[in-house]
């Protein structure tokens, strides 16, 4: 079963018909024309009471229903449950497979000031913050002293969520209250800590596989700099024009990280690296993440289904992954296309689309999930309508697939 909707559901359950596994889609019951449903072998509606959000962080329901259809395992995708080790844990105790780290790590990194301490005991350095959760006086206390700007987080969540830049002591005042109130309605819990703002940085993450045998890998890095609000929009790998020491260190760190956690599954280390060279630790994301596909096309290594027989016991060995990584063969990009008006600030808009007329060829992989003309886009969920990933042998080659994909895509209505 996955326990979630759009591109990535139809990503595991091709993952898992090519395994030979049958799958099952839940739905809420506005997504009764959602296209993840008919991709399953079989779709379950879930409590309609809740509302289209609600009813895929149901955790009873979920649970409820993967019991009652002798559910093997559940993939969580990413949002939602994904990082919810609540959701772990109950899987457990119903003796069902829950694809992705335990409760005890999703514990660990759900908490990002658990996770500093984690980093620092591992040698990995980090961004000068605050220890703990602050109140408004410690931040202001900490700002004072190491100096602005500052950046607020949130101690839970992800996805740029209750993240504020701070540049005085009024402004800092101001966007603790924005930051809170982002957090609690995000995540249900209003705790922030401070950092030093690195300045120009390059958001690099590594991504990790670790079976449950003891072996941990990275299968190298990708370059995620190009955001808006925090969230990313264009995503590479490799990197381009890494200094090769430099990247050896920041993958090595990560490696580093996961093994001192005793990881399991698939999981991504990021860290921001700063011009002159210095890189910090940000963050672990315990779970598959949206730019997986640009390690997949530059590895030749399937993750979803690596995640998969990972948890059903195997080594890494017997998914296939060589002693000694090899280095990433070509480049690929991700590009997001979302229904966002650039006319009314990137507001997500939804309606019918109207027109919908995909890129293809050589070297052009699409995962969507509602392309197709006709199709309803709700106000519900995350604006992202379909991923366009180009990859050629050199990046010269993969940017002009993408180039042609981009021109090549028609999408009205939304």
């Amino acid at each position: 079963m996955v326990a979630n909707l759009g591109e990535i559901a139809i990503r595991v359950f091709r993952a898992c018909t090519e395994l030979g596994k049958r799958t099952v889609a839940v739905y809420s019951e506005e997504d009764s024309l959602a296209l993840h449903r008919y991709k399953a072998d079989e779709a379950y509606v879930l409590p309609s009471d809740l509302g289209p959000v609600q009813a895929y962080l149901d955790i009873d329901a979920i649970v409820a229903l993967a019991v009652a259809k002798q559910i093997d395992a559940i993939h969580p995708g990413y949002g939602f449950l994904a990082e919810d080790a609540d959701f772990a844990r109950r899987c457990a105790e119903q003796g069902i497979v829950f694809i992705g780290p335990s409760p005890h790590q999703l514990d660990l990194f759900g908490d990002k000031i658990r996770a500093r301490e984690l980093a620092l005991d591992a040698g990995v350095p980090v961004v000068p913050g605050t220890a703990d959760s602050v109140t408004d006086e410690e931040a202001l206390s900490f700002a004072n002293e190491s100096g602005y700007p500052v950046m607020v987080k949130a101690v839970s969540g992800g996805g740029g969520r209750g993240m504020r830049i701070a540049r005085s002591a009024e402004e800092l005042q101001r966007v603790l209250a924005v930051a809170r109130r982002e957090a609690t309605g995000a995540f249900g819990k209003g705790d922030i800590y401070v950092e030093r703002l690195v300045r120009n940085p390059r958001h690099i993450e590594v991504q990790i596989l670790a079976d449950r045998h003891g072996r941990v890998e990275h299968l190298w890095e990708r370059d995620c700099s190009i955001q808006r609000r925090h969230q990313k929009l264009v995503e590479t790998a490799p990197a381009r024009g890494l200094d090769p020491q430099i990247r050896n260190r920041i993958c090595t760190s990560a490696r580093d990280l996961m093994i001192h956690a005793g990881y399991q599954g698939a999981g991504t280390v990021e860290f921001l690296l700063e011009p002159g060279g210095d890189f910090y630790f940000i963050e672990v994301n315990p779970r598959i993440q949206v730019e997986h596909t640009v390690t997949e096309l530059v590895m030749g290594i399937d993750l979803v289904q690596s995640q998969i027989r990972v948890a059903e016991g195997h080594s890494l060995a017997a998914v296939g992954i060589p002693d000694v990584m090899p280095e990433p063969s070509g480049y690929a990009i991700e590009c997001r296309v979302t229904t966002e008006d650039p006319e009314k600030d990137f507001t997500p808009d939804y309606g019918k689309i109207l027109n919908y007329r995909s890129a293809a060829g050589f070297g052009v992989r699409l995962d969507g999930a509602m392309g197709d003309t006709g199709a309803i886009i709700t106000p519900f969920y995350d604006s992202l309508l379909v991923k366009i990933t180009a990859s050629g042998p050199n990046l010269q080659q993969a940017l002009q697939r993408m180039h042609r994909a981009l021109r090549e895509m028609r999408i009205r209505g939304v």
